[in-house]
């Protein structure tokens, strides 16, 4: 009906209905600790009106996708004890100028009659952007939304005790009044864990799956740098799917592992026809990276190398990076040298190079060009030379801030350090030459080689006896055939 078109489009969770708490959160300490100052207002407000303290009505968690930002604010709902209304920014925004603003007025006139209670604003961004940026001119409709909701945070007095909880993971592109003291004055920034939070998220998500003894998460925590808890959560997840699907009442190691690669990689394709030679090339592009990351003093070491196509992928190899504030100059240059191993390997074993290094120029390059003109680690001296693109309209060529002779020296720059890490590759691997064609010898009979592999070999060991699967198992090695594979 018309009349009911301005009315707030909020879910309503009434009190004692959200069974999430702060034990349901890891990875994230400090910002529960910020936030446990709001619970502790929401159970006892008179403790803080009494001493005139005006607590913040609006708090901005800021934070990449993933991270738990929602699970947060229900779990700040579920400590309180107290109502909570959940609508997203852009369920404000509707093509008819003012229904956004009336939808912002029937929301806090909800909340006020239900205090104390918490009111979370999801992708705020959507509402929330600043105002008079756009290239097409100003959006009526998204601006009086903006305007409404930033005079309805105003309203509240000391004595309303309803907190306003936003989400986003774009907290430069919001409008500053929004960011004012007296609105979102307050920012908890929910990252990224780090190792230790990564494993405390791995076992509350492990607590209702049967997990195997062979399933270390210590490891698996140190082997998912960069994860976020969704990401863990799909990865477990993605392993009991495994496990279900091989009929097995326990997830075992070998099915993390195995989720992991799924979740970083795709799924094998082994029913992939691919030539014996390029099987061949692929494995020394392997080695030659998980070689480079052994021999190098501050690269991070390879834990597993397979040629088993997944996805677009050929082979791969995987490391277990270390969670780093910093990077050094010299723990940059060994990551760029890793990355042209690959490259470098296939001309050391046979004399050819191939389109497969692609990806691996790629991620070598965007290295360099970032020390070069964001940390200062070059000959071009220590200036800020990377494009600002925070008030780029997205028409025309992005203008630079600094003058052809420096785009030429920015060029010249890089490839010194590309070409520098190249020759030192191409170096290194020459040296060990021989070690690199008894690892690719191993990798093609075994199609998987594991870090310890790596270093036994260079050590000069011998690797255990290959165990042959039985007459008509499927787990041998991936047929080889005359068909050109598909793109790496």
């Amino acid at each position: 009906a018309a009349s009911q078109f301005g009315k707030s489009k909020a879910a309503v969770i009434a009190e004692g209905q959200i069974k999430q708490t702060f034990a349901d959160v890891a990875g994230c300490d400090e910002a529960k600790q910020d936030l446990q100052e709001v619970v502790e207002f929401l159970r006892h407000p008179e403790r803080y009106h009494q001493l005139g303290a005006r607590i913040p009505h609006g708090v901005l968690l800021v934070g990449p996708p993933g991270s738990g930002k929602t699970l947060l604010a229900k779990a700040v709902a579920g400590e309180a004890k107290v109502p909570y209304y959940s609508i997203s920014g852009s369920d404000f925004v509707e093509m008819f100028v003012g229904v956004g603003a009336a939808r912002v007025r029937d929301l806090f006139e909800q909340a006020r009659k239900s205090a104390p209670c918490i009111v979370f604003i999801d992708e705020i961004d959507a509402v929330g952007r600043k105002r008079g940026v756009s290239l097409q001119g100003g959006n009526d409709e998204r601006e009086q939304t903006l305007n409404q909701l930033l005079v309805e945070m105003d309203g509240f007095g000391s004595g309303q005790e309803v907190i306003i909880l936003a989400a986003t993971n774009r907290p430069d592109v919001l409008d500053a009044a929004l960011l004012r003291p007296g609105r979102f004055d307050r920012q908890v920034v929910v990252d990224a864990p780090d190792v230790r939070g990564r494993e405390m998220v791995l076992r509350i998500h492990a607590r209702k799956k049967p997990l195997d003894a062979s399933v270390d998460l210590a490891l698996v925590a140190r082997r998912t740098a960069g994860m976020v808890g969704a990401d863990l959560e799909n990865l477990l997840n993605e392993a009991a799917l495994l496990a279900a699907r091989e009929g097995r009442t326990r997830i075992t190691g070998r099915d993390v592992d195995e989720a992991r690669d799924r979740v970083l990689m795709g799924p094998e394709r082994r029913s992939l026809v691919v030539r014996e030679a390029d099987r061949k090339v692929t494995a020394y592009h392997e080695v030659g990276h998980a070689l480079a990351a052994q021999l190098l003093p501050h690269a991070d070491k390879a834990h597993k190398l397979t040629i088993v196509p997944r996805g677009r992928s050929l082979g791969s190899a995987l490391y277990t990076p270390e969670d780093r504030m910093h990077h050094t100059r010299a723990a940059l240059l060994d990551l760029i040298c890793v990355a042209l191993a690959g490259h470098a390997a296939e001309d050391v074993a046979t004399g050819q190079i191939t389109t497969g290094a692609a990806n691996d120029f790629q991620k070598a390059t965007s290295i360099a060009r970032r020390m070069v003109t964001e940390w200062g680690m070059s000959g071009a001296g220590q200036l800020a030379l990377a494009q600002d693109s925070s008030n780029y309209l997205g028409f025309g060529p992005q203008p630079t801030n600094y003058s052809d002779h420096t785009a030429q020296t920015i060029d010249t720059e890089t490839a010194l350090i590309l070409n520098s890490q190249y020759d030192r590759a191409h170096a290194l691997l020459t040296e060990h030459a021989h070690v690199l064609h008894r690892l690719t010898d191993e990798l093609m009979i075994r199609e998987s080689l594991s870090g310890d592999d790596v270093r036994t070999v260079l050590a000069g060991g011998l690797l255990p006896d290959l165990e042959v699967p039985p007459l008509g198992s499927s787990d041998g090695p991936a047929p080889s055939g005359e068909l050109t594979p598909g793109p790496a």
